[in-house]
């Protein structure tokens, strides 16, 4: 039975940004509207001058169906505060407009701080929230309210930044307060990974070296950078996307069983895996097309694709290779896990048999399928693969919770399962450190391809053909 949560406030901050308008805002929403959150306040804080109806004018065309009811409901819980995060005096103006809020509706004081703004303002906003007591360091415990901050990805610019945030983070608050998101956590296929793995008896025993022959990470976008030129050319691909979203899903994949599905147990063993990963090979794409982006730096050598190769040196995975390919403005929008295994012995006259493959569907078509072999009709010994398919709109319906939906919901429980918690961060900085220095060209492709032309040679060399 759906029942409504503690009431809390929202604080959002970056909340005339293009995540605000697009995702943070739309799943409030839809929170309201399937009553998992009754009583609340949102404050939106920004830089710019804007009026609250503006604010939230620019979010409600990403939502679908509208009940006037509830948006009414949220557009009366919303109150719009301009701010200069670097202006100290500005955090206990703050601090005052949200007691006031809250008294005002009779809120307990339980807060979700969410930094949709840029890492670099991460350790100042870190700093003044703890100092001016905008976020305390209680995190419910009995006969008290509760203060979460969660930190949009990506979390630094490298090791080095990412170290000097997580050190503010830590003097400030508890890191059982701490939400680092990374949405892709919060997709349902992915957080399908260990479950998959872990509760059918017949796939761990076929889950290492001996019987896995590669694996494959796409995360394909048909976009281009869509406004954020300035955001985007500081970091590029794999620092948008190799470092969070894949990273965590091939740790996902990769990590040894817990002792328990819990989120410290989860996080333990992902921490544990990602130290052992190594970048092997490189090669890069800029679509052609992306210096005349707007705030994009004139001849700027930002990478907009990336294909690599990592192995992992442990014992249940060393040679197999793990590929990951990422990129922008390409042929088609898709993020999919293909785990490749090896050929069966062939005892047939007609040899090699197809590879067995199981594909895990993030988007779209989102489901899982495998690929076994089977002998076609009217032949002796003549084989082709089949999907054995389960889709997740056909078994549960097209509503299923979007990502930031869910992960709201888990702040509000206080559950860390699908956060990154800090050491696996610095792991994967490491790891993108070791990536920078491989040396690689920067190749140009055409928008709506599959990539640069080169990753065919490159592909060849692998002797890897990618499954899209």
């Amino acid at each position: 039975m759906i029942h409504c949560l503690d009431e809390c406030t929202f604080v959002l901050l970056g909340a005339t940004g293009d995540l605000s308008r697009r995702k943070l805002l739309p799943a409030i929403y839809k929170l309201v509207a399937d009553q998992r959150l009754c009583k609340f306040a949102i404050v939106g804080v920004s830089l710019e001058q804007r009026q609250a109806q503006d604010v939230l004018n620019n979010a409600r065309q990403f939502i679908t169906n509208i009940d006037e009811k509830i948006w009414n409901q949220i557009s009366d819980s919303f109150y719009y505060h301009q701010m200069d995060f670097y202006d100290v005096k500005a955090y206990g103006e703050l601090k005052k407009i949200l007691d006031d809020v809250e008294n005002s509706r009779e809120l307990s004081g339980n807060r979700i701080v969410y930094l949709a703004t840029m890492p670099d303002h991460f350790a100042v906003i870190t700093k003044n929230f703890a100092k001016y007591g905008i976020v305390n360091k209680s995190n419910g415990e009995i006969g008290t309210s509760w203060s979460r901050v969660v930190y949009e990805k990506p979390f630094g610019f490298d090791l080095r930044s990412a170290k000097k945030i997580n050190s503010e983070i830590a003097r400030a608050f508890g890191e059982n307060q701490v939400f680092r998101i990374d949405h892709y956590l919060g997709k349902e296929l992915v957080g399908n990974i260990s479950i998959v793995r872990f509760a059918n008896r017949l796939f761990e025993p076929l889950w290492s070296k001996k019987h896995i022959e590669s694996v494959q990470i796409i995360l394909n976008e048909n976009i281009g950078v869509e406004g954020r030129g300035a955001f985007f050319d500081s970091y590029g691909i794999i620092k948008d996307v190799v470092q969070n979203h894949a990273l965590q899903i091939l740790a996902l994949i990769t990590m040894e069983a817990p002792e328990l599905l819990i989120a410290e147990k989860i996080r333990d063993c992902k921490a544990n895996v990602l130290k052992k990963v190594r970048p092997e090979k490189i090669l890069l794409g800029q679509y052609e097309g992306y210096l005349e982006e707007n705030n994009v730096k004139p001849g700027s050598k930002t990478e907009t694709f990336a294909a690599l190769k990592f192995s992992i040196n442990n014992s249940r995975w060393r040679g197999v290779p793990f590929y990951v390919k990422a990129g922008k403005f390409l042929n088609a929008k898709n993020s999919s896990i293909h785990i490749k295994f090896k050929k069966a012995d062939c005892l047939m006259r007609i040899c090699p048999l197809p590879a067995n493959y199981l594909t895990i569907n993030i988007h779209p078509n989102e489901g899982f399928f495998m690929e076994l072999n089977v002998k076609i009709p009217e032949t002796q010994d003549v084989v082709m693969p089949v999907k054995m398919h389960f889709s997740h709109v056909s078994e549960f319906g097209p509503n299923t919770p979007e990502a930031y939906e869910v992960l709201l919901l888990d702040v509000m429980k206080g559950d860390h399962s699908a956060f990154v918690r800090y050491d696996e961060i610095n792991i994967s900085w490491k790891i993108i450190d070791r990536v920078e220095k491989i040396k690689s060209n920067l190749y140009t492709y055409t928008k709506s391809s599959s990539g640069p032309k080169e990753l065919s040679d490159w592909s060849e060399e692998e002797k890897l053909e990618w499954r899209v």
